[in-house]
């Protein structure tokens, strides 16, 4: 039994090194494409820092020119050679000081490139993908890509990246200046890179891990801050804030043991570099002096080595604070970079077939089966004609079918099965423009953007005249209330259109649609939040909304349903009842049923 638990634990872990490398490739294909715009000023940067790292490496061993042979040179009398040392010592690190201080402006340049590039990728992505990827990734999630998943990768860009290419450069070029300088201490040198690249290994196994622990937790903090102050009003009215303020808790407390690990990890690096690279200058220091003593060795040359040496092992704390920053960007452009790699499950057609003019606006649903998942059919086999002109009502209790019929006809989703049509052009077939133009959707949540009165009608139709706007709202009965408003149409409408109620948001929405002037027009719940005057308002926009054009209304309202020409009763994604309003109620079917007990709590 140990045994298969042992080979079951070996290849999970060879699945995951095997997942680990996909992401990690993933990862880097997104970073070169950021990366290809700026050739051209990544080869300046980097010959800026190969310069500048070169000029601040040069100056011990001009040091050591400087003792060897100035000083001697000086004792005889003669200038030259000690000022000449010094005058290059210091125009070196005047012109280091200067390209570094260019490098580090490049560098900014082209890390704020990357990250415009890449929020505007994420911003873009998020509204291209499809309805469903938005009703399984949480808002909270999406916001954690832009925001603190964006933030790891701006600090990385910002300084990281900058102080590891300086890093890596000015340790190469210093082992190199000290094997040149003197083969015996660089020999001394090599040797430390056995104990630590045991170290750093050590390090790099366990951090991998635990820092991208701590991206998880970050975003699930996140998660839950979003949700909780969306749902406030639910969880105020449940009284649920001590049982968040206890989840929460422990959440920072798990994101707080894990942040306290991956310190533990760098009290055990950053003493384990300064132990190696104090052994190795002591050693240099040992062996070198004997050498002086010998006569083998220049006393500047001696001074020379040590420095270098000393030098070789101080961008390593940078460099391990680098890693840092690197396990969290890298754990975060792996989630990022995943956004990015999903399409659309409601794709834009390859060969578009043009809906033309003259929409009728008939639809109809042929041999459509539709499941949300493998074990969630919703419509089993559907069939249905829906004539130009028609305003057919759906009934049913909830989980019928009736919003999923809304959305495939919407083109949300995509039926499993069969095709639906619009003037016998499958939706499929249909560009993205054309159906948006077509087709137009309210929902009960009458969703309103900040901005004004008039901007949030034209998003009906983008670019319409302030006088096509207004007579839109006088079509549905909302232009008199709009013009009590402080501003007017100019009113600005506050967050999600908290300034107005909510019957005055939905005839807001209804004079949207009315401008968008579609061919369908589907009323999903359009009601159900209003007040029996707010609701009477309503109809009366709604009578002539729906003049002229094929509707279908979604509602459990039965007094919406009376403007309808044709009700259809759902049960369980198939339709059991079919008939005019007044045929239905005069039967003794369902819908008669439901029409007798909405009527009794009438009085």
């Amino acid at each position: 039994m140990s045994s298969i638990t042992g080979v079951a634990g070996e290849e999970r872990r060879d699945f995951d090194k095997a997942e680990r490398r996909v992401l990690r490739r993933r990862s880097l294909s997104l970073l070169g494409s950021l990366l290809a715009p700026l050739k051209r000023s990544i080869l300046l940067t980097a010959l800026v820092v190969v310069v500048s790292t070169a000029l601040q490496v040069i100056g011990p061993a001009i040091i050591a020119y400087g003792i060897d042979t100035g000083l001697p040179e000086l004792l005889r009398g003669r200038a030259v050679p000690l000022a000449g040392s010094v005058v290059v010592y210091l125009v070196a690190g005047v012109l280091s000081g200067v390209l570094i201080a260019a490098y580090t402006v490049q560098t900014a340049r082209i890390s704020q490139a990357m990250l415009i590039d890449l929020r505007e990728r994420v911003f873009v992505q998020t509204q291209r993908l499809s309805l469903e990827f938005h009703e399984q990734y949480t808002s909270g999630r999406i916001i954690s890509r832009q925001t603190s998943d964006l933030d790891s990768i701006r600090e990385l860009l910002d300084g990281g990246i900058n102080e590891l290419v300086q890093s890596v450069l000015y340790m190469l070029f210093t082992a190199v200046a000290l094997v040149l300088l003197d083969g015996w201490s660089g020999l001394v040198l090599f040797c430390s890179f056995v104990p630590l690249w045991f170290l750093i290994r050590w390090f790099q196994r366990r951090s991998e891990a635990t820092f991208r622990e701590s991206r998880v937790f970050s975003a699930k903090l996140i998660v839950f801050f979003v949700e909780t102050m969306t749902g406030i009003r639910a969880v105020q009215a449940f009284r649920k804030e001590p049982r968040n303020a206890r989840d929460y808790g422990e959440l920072t407390e798990d994101y707080r043991s894990i942040n306290a690990r991956a310190i533990r990890l760098f009290a055990v690096l950053e003493p384990g570099l300064t132990l190696i690279g104090n052994l190795t200058t002591a050693a240099v220091l040992l062996f070198g002096a004997y050498r002086v003593l010998n006569g083998d060795l220049a006393i500047g040359v001696l001074l020379a080595a040590v420095l270098y040496t000393r030098r070789f092992f101080d961008p390593m704390e940078d460099i391990a604070t680098f890693y840092n920053a690197y396990q969290s960007a890298e754990a975060a452009l792996e989630k990022i970079s995943g956004v990015l790699e999903e399409s659309p499950t409601v794709p834009e057609p390859v060969q578009p077939k043009p809906l033309g003019t003259g929409v009728t606006g008939r639809v109809r649903f042929e041999g459509v089966r539709f499941a949300y998942r493998a074990d969630r059919e919703i419509l089993p086999h559907f069939d249905l004609d829906v004539p130009a002109g028609q305003t057919i009502a759906l009934v049913g209790s909830t989980g019928a079918g009736k919003s999923t019929l809304a959305k495939l006809i919407a083109r949300f989703y995509d039926p499993s099965d069969g095709r639906i049509t619009l003037d016998d052009v499958d939706l499929r077939d249909l560009t993205n423009q054309d159906l948006h133009r077509a087709v137009v959707m309210v929902t009960q949540e009458a969703y309103l953007f900040s901005g004004s009165v008039a901007d949030n009608i034209e998003l009906g139709r983008p670019g319409a005249t302030r006088e096509e706007i207004e007579a839109a709202a006088r079509a549905v009965g909302a232009d008199a209330f709009i013009r009590s408003l402080p501003d007017g149409y100019d009113t600005d409408v506050n967050k999600r259109g908290g300034r107005v109620s909510a019957g005055q948001r939905q005839l807001i929405s209804f004079a949207r649609a009315f401008l968008a002037d579609p061919e369908v027009l589907i009323l999903d719940e359009a009601t159900a939040s209003l007040d029996i005057p707010s609701e009477r308002l309503v109809q009366e926009a709604l009578q002539t909304l729906l003049a002229d054009r094929t509707a279908l209304i979604i509602a459990h309202r039965l007094s919406t349903v009376a403007i309808a020409d044709r009700v259809l009763v759902m049960e369980h994604g198939r339709i059991v009842e079919d008939g005019t309003p007044a045929d239905l109620i005069a039967g003794t079917g369902r819908f008669a049923a439901l029409h007798a007990a909405w009527r009794d709590s009438l009085v």
